[in-house]
């Protein structure tokens, strides 16, 4: 079998030295057949198995204290326990004690095979725990290797949520977790080297999102179609539901709006990241009607040739009209926040939040004209019907929420 092919991994303890002869015949039963490739094996080549797992997190918690006593908590917390009919607290962890010489110091080491089931905040703060019943210290904790973004926010959540934090840039809560469980303790933790996703991502394809202002709206007054109204209306859009957000982050945080500091907490996170959300769609909309273009294109010789090209036509028009369509969805998520924004924001930033409403409706209805202008070509009825249907839903709703919004700013005193 080729060296790119592969079996099941559950199957490779069966396979025993002098049992290649027989990989010809059990290659091809159901229960032995590839997950990938031809069930055909090549003697000269062999098998190659490829598996995987679960992301398994290395992590050790530093104790001021002896291996014995790191032994005994890692004991007491890992699932296995101390054997049958003492198990531990967590389930999917592996843990013991040793002591390193390097730092001066034991360690309660870990292996979460399911950071989903037991998650490393968890694990520390149990060690804390059981360290304390004991008259042991801790001296914050280490990760060997890699660690998902995922279980830094996770823990992100659970420091905010213990100690009534209102965080919500990523990188703050990042050095949250850093400093709440001290990983930084015995080698600097960086986050561009030890989150995976951050050592893997790529900076997204958003040229117009990246323009400078100037540049942007000089791409827009450019003889060219595109960037047009619905890069214009997503960006719009976007600047309306940001302006909601300033107002009530200049308002979160000043001690005479103290009293409506619980209001401003739900208020700000769905008005930022609203206006995160929107950036993209700039450029998404550009994009959108790329695929209608290309399949303009298409050569139609043949009967087979046009019903091919009619049929991209139509799935272009269609994703033409979904990307306006989301624009409209997301702006349309951010109304209710923009509301009580406009009630509780400090009054001083008034005008800012009559822009911020007007602007994000008039995105709103700019994304509307560019799902109801391709809505001509589409030959799918249904289609036509649903989506006709939910976009004038959403844009009778922009404006009506816009309305009461300026109606409510006119009226407030203070």
């Amino acid at each position: 079998m080729n060296t790119h092919r592969h079996v099941n991994t559950a199957k490779l303890p069966q396979i025993r030295k002098g049992e290649y002869e027989g990989l010809a015949e059990k290659i091809v039963q159901p229960d032995w057949k590839p997950d990938y490739g031809p069930a055909e094996f090549v003697p000269t080549w062999g098998a190659t198995v490829t598996g995987a797992r679960f992301f398994l997190v290395a992590y050790n918690v530093n104790i001021l204290g002896t291996s014995n006593q790191a032994h005994r908590i890692a004991l007491d917390l890992r699932e296995a326990g101390r054997g049958p009919g003492e198990p531990g607290r967590f389930k999917e962890l592996k843990g013991l004690g040793w002591h390193v010489d390097e730092y001066n110091m034991a360690q309660c080491s870990f292996n979460l095979n399911n950071y989903h089931v037991t998650a490393p905040h968890e694990v520390y703060e149990a060690v804390k725990e059981e360290a304390a019943k004991i008259n042991v210290g801790v001296a914050g904790s280490e990760l060997v290797g890699l660690i998902p973004l995922e279980a830094m926010l996770k823990a992100a959540d659970y420091y905010m949520n213990k100690e009534n934090l209102f965080i919500l840039d990523e990188d703050q809560k990042i050095k949250l977790v850093i400093d709440r469980m001290g990983l930084s303790s015995v080698s600097q933790f960086k986050p561009a080297e030890r989150i995976i996703e951050y050592i893997i991502r790529e900076e997204p394809n958003e040229p117009l999102a990246n323009m400078s202002t100037r540049k942007f709206i000089e791409a827009i007054n450019a003889r060219t179609s595109a960037p047009g109204g619905g890069s214009a209306s997503a960006a719009i859009a976007a600047i309306g539901s940001g302006l909601g957000a300033m107002v009530a982050k200049l308002t979160y945080g000043v001690r005479k709006f103290e009293h409506l500091e619980n209001r401003l907490r739900k208020t700000i996170p769905v008005l930022h990241e609203t206006t995160l959300k929107l950036i993209p769609m700039i450029d998404a909309d550009t994009n959108a009607f790329n695929d209608y273009v290309d399949a303009m294109r298409l050569s139609q010789n043949t009967e087979e040739e046009k019903k091919t090209r009619f049929e991209k036509m139509q799935a272009g028009l269609k994703k033409a009209i979904e990307v306006p369509l989301a624009t409209m969805k997301i702006g349309d998520s951010a109304w209710e926040m923009m509301v009580e924004a406009a009630e509780c924001g400090n009054i001083a930033s008034k005008s800012d939040m009559q822009v911020g409403a007007r602007a994000l409706e008039v995105g709103i209805w700019g994304a509307y004209q560019n799902v109801m202008i391709n809505m001509a070509g589409i030959k799918d009825e249904k289609f036509v019907t649903d989506v006709t249907a939910e976009a004038a839903r959403i844009k009778e709703r922009a404006e009506k929420f816009c309305s009461q919004i300026q109606k409510l700013l006119e009226n407030r005193k203070e």
